[in-house]
């Protein structure tokens, strides 16, 4: 392959860069500026103009920091002028042509310092701000400011709190406080991804895409909310096959959970998971799909909670830890038949707890073989009381239709228990 650069000298590689990418940007704010109606500062023969000042200040300062600050300033003076001018001429306040040209500064000095990923990093980042104001806008409306704001508390609670945490067992129990919170992270992040999701399609999906999402959200609170519909509205095989639907879903989100805190115990589940994931979502859809007598249209009416409240995940980190205590006092004095008990109690609540426990504990308190067993006791308990809560709270063809499903899926999810 002929080298192409082999007879440029290496700055004029650097000017042409700068020259590039800098063109991008102002060739975004010339389009911008045509087509308002208010004055805009720069297009695409200002911004490359800046970038190559950006260049050329960082190579006259070489290792000089002071210099290069000079030079931001000045241009910083000069856009600063431009906005001042903005305010006095137009009703229109935004700054974000002047921020674009204090980046197309830096841009041309990070060129020259060789931080060629870094500047391109920077303009595409540019690009994609400036290109999408619109689409960002609309978001921002749709997002209530209550759920911005518990984002940034659990951000705050991850970033701070998670790497100071020590990383050492504490007890008999092994209790390690960074492991604790890394399974809530965990956790929360996989429901919040499904919550999100849910937010996004709110209006564009029915009853089996708010299944398969609610699955991955909590296969629990999707069977009781659907539930609850299915009492108002005739709808059976619809109603009954999305539940089913997001029991499979449930499969596939603890097999995802599993696999992050132990492979081991996750290679001995992932085709039993799988298989019975599989086999649920396809018998779902499927009879989903049959013809209702009432052919009336539905929407989607399942609102989440969201998850990352700060009270569920300090609930869920003291459930992690006492089931955690619960699973290792009942290895070590009651053996395998109380683990097997614990577990199929733990299915009549939430059973993330319980399994990240096992999560922990499998290979080393806990064996492999034992593990794995109370897992699949403890999903095929949580599928026999989401089949009752269907029966208590839909109507009666829905709750006879749904305890059956999921009848079946846990008894066919305990049939892994003879080979495993």
């Amino acid at each position: 392959m002929v080298n192409v650069y082999a007879w440029l000298p290496p700055e004029a590689v650097k000017i042409l860069l700068v020259l590039f990418l800098s063109f991008l940007i102002g060739f975004e704010r010339e389009e911008h500026k045509v087509a308002a109606t208010y004055y805009g500062f720069g297009g695409v023969r200002t911004f490359p103009l800046i970038g190559l000042i950006g260049y050329s200040v960082a190579l006259l300062s070489g290792t000089q920091l002071l210099p290069l600050m000079l030079g931001f300033l000045v241009v910083g003076g000069f856009l600063l002028l431009s906005y001042w001018h903005k305010l006095c001429t137009s009703n229109v306040a935004g700054v974000t042509s002047e921020m674009s040209g204090l980046a197309t500064f830096l841009v041309g000095a990070l060129v020259y310092y060789g931080h060629f990923w870094i500047a391109t990093a920077l303009s595409v980042a540019s690009l994609l701000l400036l290109e999408l104001k619109a689409v960002l806008e609309r978001l921002a409306a749709r997002i209530p400011p209550q759920e911005i704001f518990i984002f940034a508390k659990f951000l705050l609670l991850t970033a701070v709190a998670l790497p100071i945490l020590p990383k050492q067992e504490f007890s008999r129990f092994h209790i390690n406080p960074f492991k604790t919170w890394l399974v809530v992270v965990a956790v929360s992040t996989i429901s919040y991804g499904s919550y999100v999701l849910q937010k996004v399609t709110k209006r564009r999906g029915g009853v089996v895409l708010a299944a398969f999402l609610g699955g991955a959200y909590s296969s629990t609170v999707t069977t009781v909310v659907i539930s609850r519909r299915a009492a108002r509205e005739e709808h059976p095989h619809l109603f009954s096959g999305s539940i089913l639907i997001a029991s499979g879903v449930m499969y596939v989100r603890l097999v995802v959970l599993i696999a992050i805190f132990n492979r081991q115990l996750a290679a001995r589940l992932v085709m039993p998971f799988l298989i019975l994931a599989t086999v649920a979502i396809a018998a779902g859809w499927l009879w989903s799909r049959r013809a209702e007598a009432q052919g009336s249209e539905i929407k989607r009416e399942f609102e989440p909670k969201n998850p990352l409240e700060l009270l569920a995940a300090l609930l869920f980190a003291l459930l992690f830890l006492t089931m955690l205590v619960a699973t290792q006092l009942a290895a070590t004095y009651l053996g395998r038949t109380g683990v097997n008990t614990l577990a199929a109690i733990m299915g009549i609540t939430d059973v993330d707890p319980f399994i990240m426990g096992m999560t922990q504990a499998a290979g080393t308190l806990t064996p492999l073989r034992i593990a794995a067993d109370a897992i699949l006791i403890a999903a095929a308990s949580n599928n026999l009381i989401k089949g009752i809560y269907a029966y208590a709270l839909a109507d009666r063809k829905t709750g006879i239709q749904s305890i059956g499903f999921l009848a079946g899926l846990a008894a066919l999810g305990l049939a892994p228990l003879l080979w495993l």
